[in-house]
C-alpha cells in the first residue's frame, strides 16, 4: 500500500496528508510496534507529543523500520508546562534525545497559552532557523489564538492540528488557517470511534464495500484535511491506511458535511489548562 497524498508546508517542506497518531499508546512495545507496523504498511508520518510519554518508543519504531530518516515525517508537540522561550528550546532537546533524532519535521505548540504565545513562538522560530524543526506549527488554536500569534510572529504556523471529525468540522478555524497558508490537520479524526455507527456513514461504507472509518478518513483527505488516526492493532492500522483505492461521490461528501453539529469530545481550547 502506498500513501501518495502529500502537501507542501509553506512551499518548503513536504508533509504526508495521512499518518499515524500515537495518543494514549503506551511506551515500549506497543508504541514501537504501532510505528513499525504503520511504516511497513506504507505510512510515512508519525505524530507524537511530549505529554504522550512515548517518544522513546516512537524513535525505536522508526529505527526498526530501517527506513532512511528523510523518508519518515516526525511530528512532536511542546507541552504547556514547557511554554516560554528557554523552556521550549530545552523541551525539544529532551524530545530529540528520547527519540534519538537530530531534528523533527514538525514541532507544534500543543495548546494555546496566550500569556506565553509570543515568546514560545519566538523559540520555535529559532528552532526552525537552526534546522532542529524543519517546520513549526500549533495545535488546538482557534482563530483568535492565531490572530494573537500572528501579531508578533515572523513565520506563520505551517500546521494547525485540531479536533476535527464529521460531528465537528471546524469551518471557522479551517478558514482562518487557509488565510495563513496553514494546513489543517485532524486529531481524533474518527471521533474515537463514536462516529462509526452513524447511519449516513454506515450507508456510504456499505455502498462502497469499505469500512466506516475508511469513509471518514477519505472524506477528510478529499476536504484537504490532513489526518492522523490512532491505532495499536496491525489490522486496524492497515485498514485506516487503505483509503486510496476508492472514491467518494459528491453526494457522499455532501452527506458527511451535513453531519456537523459542533460536538466537541476533547477540551475547549479557551478553557483548557492542562
Amino acid at each position: 500500500m502506498n500513501h501518495p497524498m502529500t502537501t507542501m508546508l509553506h512551499e518548503t517542506v513536504e508533509m504526508p496528508m495521512h499518518g499515524l497518531g500515537v495518543f494514549q499508546t503506551p511506551d515500549g512495545d506497543e508504541a514501537i510496534n504501532a510505528v513499525y507496523w504503520a511504516l511497513e504498511e506504507g505510512y510515512r508520518l508519525v505524530d507524537t507529543a511530549t505529554i504522550y510519554r512515548n517518544e522513546a518508543g516512537v524513535g525505536e519504531g522508526i529505527r526498526r523500520s530501517g527506513l532512511p530518516r528523510d523518508e519518515v515525517f516526525v511530528t512532536t508537540k511542546l507541552w504547556n508546562s514547557d511554554q516560554g522561550y528557554e523552556s521550549a528550546l530545552a523541551a525539544l532537546d529532551t524530545s530529540l534525545d528520547l527519540m534519538r533524532l537530530d531534528h523533527v519535521d514538525l514541532y507544534l505548540i500543543h495548546w494555546p497559552n496566550p500569556e506565553l504565545t509570543a515568546e514560545t513562538w519566538r523559540a520555535l522560530e529559532h528552532l526552525q532557523a537552526q534546522g532542529r524543526a524543519r517546520a513549526i506549527g500549533v495545535s488546538n488554536f482557534k482563530p483568535h489564538h492565531l490572530d494573537q500569534l500572528m501579531s508578533t510572529a515572523n513565520v506563520a504556523p505551517a500546521v494547525n492540528q485540531v479536533e476535527l471529525h464529521p460531528s465537528l468540522q471546524q469551518h471557522e478555524t479551517r478558514a482562518a488557517n487557509g488565510e495563513l497558508g496553514t494546513v489543517t490537520q485532524a486529531w481524533s479524526p474518527i471521533k474515537q470511534g463514536r462516529i462509526l455507527d452513524d447511519p449516513v456513514i454506515v450507508s456510504i461504507a456499505e455502498s462502497l464495500d469499505v469500512t466506516p472509518a475508511q469513509v471518514v478518513l477519505r472524506w477528510q483527505l478529499d476536504e484537504g484535511i490532513a489526518t492522523i488516526p490512532k491505532s495499536v492493532r496491525r489490522e486496524r492500522i492497515r485498514e485506516n491506511g487503505d483509503v486510496f483505492g476508492f472514491t467518494l461521490s459528491d453526494a457522499d461528501i455532501e452527506a458527511v458535511r451535513a453531519l456537523d453539529i459542533g460536538d466537541r469530545i476533547g477540551p475547549d481550547p479557551d478553557t483548557f489548562e492542562g
